[in-house]
């Protein structure tokens, strides 16, 4: 860890330190309450569309991550209460050159409601990409790998399926349901990365609205079906049948807000035990903040899949029996940037342009390259990772002296509003300035060549402050309030790392960082 960031946590005062004898993550949210119980929700941030399998003693998890790249993060488990990123199923999106900002951009689009599931040695993870328009089609895709670390080799079908649930028949056959309130299963070959039938209509109930999210299990000879309807305030159905094309009935198996008062628990996955047991991940709506994944005890009932206790979701609970106790995990959040590649908890706001963007030209720093944007929302190389509730701050240094007239390169929180602290370049004068919703609220005269920067979010409100320093001890604030919002719909808000020029002469610039820090507070 370099000096600076331990000069930071000494700064903080001598609380991180007792902490850290008592848990080996003092500064990050963790579920895992060291006697034996875990409290949710499992991540406090935005992992969406959770879908879980078991392998051997081994669990994996994916999620949702919408136009970031790389897309479909795997994380892997030995306990469903502690988790740690493994990897990504995609690498980049080649197909369309919006996702490297050319001729429009692919907010929204990229990776949504993902599955996963193994069989004969392989990991699959499939995932649809909505329409962007009523005239361009959508598309599906499996991608499949021997490693959940990877490489990844992606097939993207002709045919379009929205929110798939991948499952492998014991006989050998392979189905995708999927749709939206109308539900359709699709047979697929043996390979699983082609059709074999066209799909047919399994389910249309409109008292369920917009039924989604649909993931398959065989149990005892019948199939069961997954998914949630009422989606922010939603709840969490399943359909049972004797026969993978039905007819199906069907049953509410949780309807629960009481967590979090009008966003209901809706839509995950279900694994088995070695023990025999069932558990489900689910997730819940919190706003900007994102759709949090909460553990689930599951229940039996007359054949039915009960989720919670007593129709609840729980709150503080038994952990799962897994055989053993296992030490208290994270997905990684602080970085400084001394490895020769990213963390895995980084992910670029579209394909990074490669040229633009160094962890080696100046070791132990992440060096930003100026690329041309009139703001922020089109700027192509925006790094980020997910801001975290219930309160979350992250703290960048940054050095300045390598930009050029025009550019912006700074810190802040990514969303649509968004809002950020940068340094500001223009006729050889720098400046700090604190840009809200594409508004400079304040801009102050700046003359050295290193800066500290704090983006500090709460889920009550849904707001963000921010501050600067010009010697890493004494942090001013700045700017005004960021009312965090969803104008991308579907996507939590980001801290986010950033160069871009307003003018051409500008993309020769670049800034370093030489560290980013998270604290939970």
């Amino acid at each position: 860890m370099k000096k600076h960031l331990l000069l930071l946590l000494l700064l903080m005062g001598s609380h991180v330190l007792v902490a850290q004898t008592k848990n080996q993550h003092p500064l990050i949210y963790t579920p895992d309450n060291g006697n034996g119980t875990f409290t949710n929700p499992l991540m406090w941030g935005d992992w969406p569309d959770p879908d879980i399998i078991r392998v051997g003693d081994d669990f994996y998890f994916v999620s949702t991550s919408m136009h970031y790249v790389p897309g479909s993060p795997v994380a892997r488990s030995k306990d469903l209460v502690n988790w740690e990123m493994m990897g990504y199923a995609v690498s980049r999106y080649d197909e369309d050159s919006r996702y490297d900002m050319k001729a429009g951009n692919a907010y929204l689009r990229g990776s949504w409601a993902n599955t996963i599931r193994y069989n004969n040695g392989t990991f699959y993870v499939g995932f649809c990409t909505p329409r962007s328009s009523s005239t361009e089609p959508g598309n599906f895709s499996i991608a499949t790998a021997k490693d959940p670390k990877g490489p990844w080799t992606r097939t993207i079908f002709k045919e379009y399926m929205y929110d798939p649930g991948l499952f492998f028949d014991d006989n050998g056959k392979v189905y995708v349901a999927h749709g939206q309130e109308r539900l359709f299963i699709t047979e697929l070959n043996a390979d699983a990365l082609s059709v074999k039938t066209p799909q047919k209509e399994i389910y249309n109930n409109r008292s369920f609205p917009y039924l989604e999210g649909s993931h398959v299990y065989k149990v005892n000879g019948k199939y069961y079906i997954m998914g949630s309807t009422g989606g922010t305030q939603g709840r969490q159905i399943c359909l049972r049948a004797d026969h993978i094309y039905g007819p199906y009935e069907s049953k509410e198996v949780m309807n629960d807000d009481h967590t979090y008062p009008g966003n209901g628990l809706h839509q995950g996955g279900m694994v088995q035990l070695k023990d025999g047991s069932w558990w489900f991940i689910i997730m819940q709506d919190r706003g900007p903040i994102g759709r949090v994944p909460n553990l689930e005890p599951v229940t039996w009932v007359d054949g039915w899949p009960m989720l919670g206790e007593k129709g609840k979701g729980v709150e503080t609970y038994k952990k799962p029996n897994v055989g053993k106790t296992y030490p208290i995990v994270v997905p990684a959040a602080s970085d400084d940037f001394n490895t020769a590649k990213l963390g895995l908890q980084w992910q670029w706001n579209h394909n990074p342009d490669d040229q633009k963007w160094s962890l080696n030209e100046r070791k132990g720093y992440l060096r930003l390259k100026a690329g041309k944007a009139t703001k922020l929302s089109e700027a192509r190389n925006t790094l980020t990772q997910r801001v975290q509730g219930p309160t979350s701050s992250g703290t960048v240094e940054m050095e300045v002296s390598g930009l050029k007239d025009g550019n912006v390169a700074g810190f802040g929180i990514f969303q649509f509003p968004y809002a950020f602290v940068a340094v500001l370049q223009k006729g050889g004068q720098k400046s700090i300035v604190m840009i809200n919703t594409d508004s400079t609220v304040s801009s102050i005269p700046f003359k050295g060549n290193k800066i500290w920067v704090k983006a500090s979010a709460t889920h009550v409100g849904y707001t963000a402050s921010f501050a600067y320093s010009t010697d890493g001890k004494k942090f001013r604030p700045i700017g005004n309030t960021l009312n965090m919002g969803l104008g991308l719909d579907w996507t939590a808000n980001r801290f986010a790392l950033f160069n871009y020029s307003t003018e051409d002469s500008g993309i020769a610039g670049y800034v370093d960082f030489n560290w980013f820090y998270f604290n939970k507070q």
